[in-house]
């Protein structure tokens, strides 16, 4: 499935000591609008964007740079630079810095509590969720704990072979559908319960039976959160799901 983070964008002129590079330079964002609660949903495309994004690595903290360096596939590589140099400009917009001065830290695991959790702001300014697979990059920014996904369709074998693990009634709409829908229907599924999950911090380390998002249409709410399907390019599915307060 896509290689997705908690927490990259297309480079202008070099950034600027006092204000933070623009950020619409270069293939601007398709019109998405942000859902209830979002203050910025992005959308890069990654062949477009990955010749400039690779050429302002030089935003990207050490960290980055070695993780980008151990790509093996190019495809890969131009993901995830897309990626983080987007979103180092987002952040850098909404906080009034050079992207290359916003400074990334993690949360404690949720797990066992180790300085290994999502990626995050101190002090929480803003929170940010991204997610990118091959040829698709989404991030989102919000007031709130937020998580974004975007997936390419699967294959029907990846469908079967995963299905199984999922919330029984979601195992029942794949079930019911014909096998030519069930591909869309399972990254519909999968976007929506890694987004709650992200969003929630847990990620993938629960069970995926235990939250029932639905493969159906629209998604079934979540208690806390509000779960939106975005709609991208053929071909993928994405989703959003923002905390919910009063």
């Amino acid at each position: 499935m896509a290689t997705t983070e908690h927490s990259a964008e297309p480079a202008g002129g070099p950034p600027s000591t006092s204000r933070p590079s623009p950020i619409s330079q270069s293939s601007p964002p398709s019109p998405l609008s942000p859902p209830p609660g979002v203050e910025r949903l992005w959308l890069g495309r990654v062949p477009a964007l990955a010749a400039e994004a690779l050429a302002h690595r030089r935003l990207l903290d050490g960290a980055e740079s070695a993780r980008l360096d151990a790509f093996r596939r190019p495809v890969d590589r131009d993901a995830y630079a897309v990626a983080h140099v987007a979103l180092r400009r987002l952040l850098g917009e909404r906080l009034g810095l050079p992207p290359e001065a916003v400074a990334l830290t993690r949360k404690p695991c949720t797990q066992c509590g180790g300085p290994h959790g999502r990626p995050a702001i101190s002090g929480d300014p803003v929170h940010f969720s991204l997610s990118h697979t091959e040829g698709l990059v989404l991030i989102t920014l919000a007031p709130v704990p937020v998580g974004a996904d975007v997936e390419n369709l699967p294959s029907a074998a990846t469908v079967d072979e995963i299905a199984g693990e999922l919330h029984p009634g979601e195992r029942a709409e794949l079930a019911g559908l014909p096998a030519g829908e069930r591909p869309f229907a399972f990254a519909r599924c999968w976007t929506r319960k890694e987004a709650v999950l992200k969003a929630s911090g847990v990620g993938l380390n629960e069970d995926l039976a235990r939250t029932h998002v639905g493969a159906g249409p629209r998604p079934v709410q979540v208690a806390g959160w509000r779960l939106t399907d975005v709609p991208v390019d053929p071909g993928y599915a994405a989703a959003v799901a923002v905390a919910a307060v009063p």
